[in-house]
């Protein structure tokens, strides 16, 4: 465990239990696709100061110390150059609508290709979707066993980065089938085509296997604060919303 992570100020509350990863509203099946973050466990910088003010009536506030790139987090094109835009001058329509879901079942570690795209979406993705790619060869990400020898996952790089900008996506999640950390020379290609055109990136995103369907709204919302790279969100999909579906 990192250095970083702690509670000062109170000992660091351990929930009795967790809320749940889906939910029913009607016929609305929403799932829950944020990892929970722990201070106790993380490896990226996540530190809380917990304090009360004063005074007669408890009121109780928290310093925040996280590292932009912690858990379920979303990346803008700030993240990968000076002359690109911040979290809080993109719309908040950057940040929400049509999702859909792409498990490529290929060998591991295969680069994935237009080609492959092609055939895994054609024609079923929309101008301004958010598309999540996944397979079946999982590691989670950011961890000591990346790009060590039990790294499977699938790669990214110029030419499905290419397939993407080309059809105009929003938004690119990787579930943890698909790594997006192997080598400069994959990754520095794939920032450069989409983030020029504002694409935002999703990553460590959880729960993915409680989608009952491919499609379906979602919504990603960071906090809009001027001269942030990239945000810890919560991210959610609702399957049934009329309007974002197949």
């Amino acid at each position: 465990m990192s250095d970083y992570n702690w509670v000062a100020g109170n000992p660091q509350r351990v929930p009795e239990q967790m809320p749940p990863k889906e939910y029913t509203m009607g016929n609305l099946h929403i799932v829950d696709l944020t990892k929970v973050l722990d201070p106790r466990t993380e490896s990226r910088r996540c530190r809380l100061w917990r304090f009360n003010t004063g005074g007669s009536i408890p009121d109780f506030h928290t310093i925040m110390d996280l590292t932009s790139h912690l858990g379920t987090h979303c990346e803008c094109p700030y993240h990968h150059s000076e002359d690109w835009p911040s979290v809080a001058e993109l719309p908040l329509t950057n940040f929400m609508g049509r999702g859909i879901y792409v498990t490529l079942d290929l060998p591991e570690n295969h680069q994935i290709t237009g080609e492959d795209l092609e055939k895994a979406i054609g024609d079923r993705m929309q101008p301004g979707d958010t598309v999540i790619l996944d397979s079946p060869h999982k590691l989670p990400p950011f961890t000591p066993a990346t790009n060590g020898p039990d790294d499977h996952r699938l790669l990214v790089g110029e030419d499905s980065a290419k397939w993407l900008a080309a059809r105009g996506a929003k938004c690119v999640g990787f579930g943890d089938g698909v790594s997006i950390e192997d080598s400069n020379e994959n990754v520095k290609p794939f920032h450069d085509i989409l983030m020029a055109q504002n694409c935002l990136f999703l990553e460590v995103l959880q729960n993915l296997d409680l989608l009952k369907t491919d499609t379906f709204f979602i919504s990603y919302a960071p906090l809009p604060i001027i001269g942030l790279d990239s945000c810890p969100v919560r991210v959610y999909a609702i399957e049934g919303l009329p309007g974002f579906d197949k």
